[in-house]
């Protein structure tokens, strides 16, 4: 079996996978969601700290399995450097004192492999993964072939979410309390403008759009409010896909999925599944309980790692706020 740890943002969780069938048989997870909801978005120090109170709570649940455990799997990067140092340090000790190999493994990555926890592999596909960190398409043909096509150019699908949720005072994360809020609302009523709609680049730029939601926002009240949030929910995701119709000129998608914390959004869900109708091309979509960051993820991951023996460094690994494809 193999113990994998997540602290990368605000969840701490750890679950242990069985190498041979894939099988998920422990996971848990804890949020730092109510914590944060005060300040509006994730404060580092903080979430570090509860990272420190909650892995080991969640660790001594593990110990049965612990004579049966042949490596040790851990987020190393990307991700905030303060939360990943918690989840790192805990994966050296256990590694240390178990006597078992070490797997750093890339978030990014582990939200691909959430479309397969308990399930085989199905490449090569284009993934669209959207979260609070990254907006990027990439054209993923195994474990280490991984290219990104598109990205954005500042903030993210899912960051701008959480900005719009906090201009109205709704509270943090925003994406569930926008898709909620946006579900009796307009999406004509506030005529944003869609980013890029101009620009050859197949990119995306969320910061444009959420300065016209923060006009918007300062010159209505909160009666305008669903309206506004329906509007941007649509304008946000429309961007999306008319950078990938654009894509999909040069690149026929055969299996497409869509990975990430943002990837739980049903609306982007339906409007996604109505682009890929022409093309005849499958969607692969993560389980709800697993869009979000997770360790079963990155246990998901560590499997594949373990069998091709890319095992780490107790000494030399580290962690890496950013990384890239």
């Amino acid at each position: 079996m193999i113990l994998s740890i997540e602290s990368s943002c605000d969840d701490s969780a750890i679950s242990i996978t069985e190498i041979k069938t894939k099988k998920l048989l422990f996971h848990k997870k804890i949020s730092q969601e109510l914590e944060h909801s005060v300040y509006g978005g994730v404060v580092p120090e903080l979430a570090a700290r509860l990272h420190a109170e909650a892995l080991p709570h969640i660790l001594q649940q593990c110990e049965p399995y612990f004579k049966d455990l042949k490596a040790v799997a851990v987020t190393s990067t990307p991700g905030l450097a303060v939360t990943l140092v918690e989840g790192v340090t805990m994966a050296k000790a256990i590694a240390v004192s178990l006597d078992i190999p070490i797997i750093g493994v890339n978030h990014l990555i582990g939200h691909i492999y959430s479309l397969f926890i308990e399930k085989e592999t199905i490449f090569p596909l284009t993934v669209l993964l959207v979260s609070g960190g990254h907006t990027q398409v990439m054209e993923v043909k195994s474990l280490t072939e991984i290219e990104t096509v598109a990205k954005s150019m500042d903030d993210s699908f899912g960051e701008s979410f959480d900005k719009v949720a906090k201009m109205m005072g709704l509270g943090y994360p925003g994406g569930p309390l926008i898709q909620e809020l946006a579900k009796d609302g307009d999406r004509e009523r506030f005529n944003f403008t869609v980013p890029l709609h101009q620009s050859p680049l197949i990119a995306f730029s969320y910061s444009g759009l959420k300065n016209a939601v923060r006009l918007a926002v300062e010159k209505s009240d909160e009666s305008d409010y669903k309206d506004i949030a329906a509007s941007f929910e649509h304008i946000a995701t429309k961007h999306l896909t008319m950078k990938l119709k654009k894509y999909f000129k040069t690149v026929k998608p055969q299996t497409f999925a869509i990975v990430g914390g943002a990837s739980a959004n049903l609306y982007l869900r339906s409007q996604i599944e109505e682009l890929l109708k022409p093309h005849n091309a499958k969607l692969l979509l993560s389980e709800l309980k697993y869009c979000s960051d997770n360790a079963a993820m990155i246990g998901r991951v560590a499997v594949e790692m373990y069998e091709k023996e890319m095992f780490s460094s107790v000494e030399k690994l580290d962690v890496a706020p950013r990384s890239y494809f």
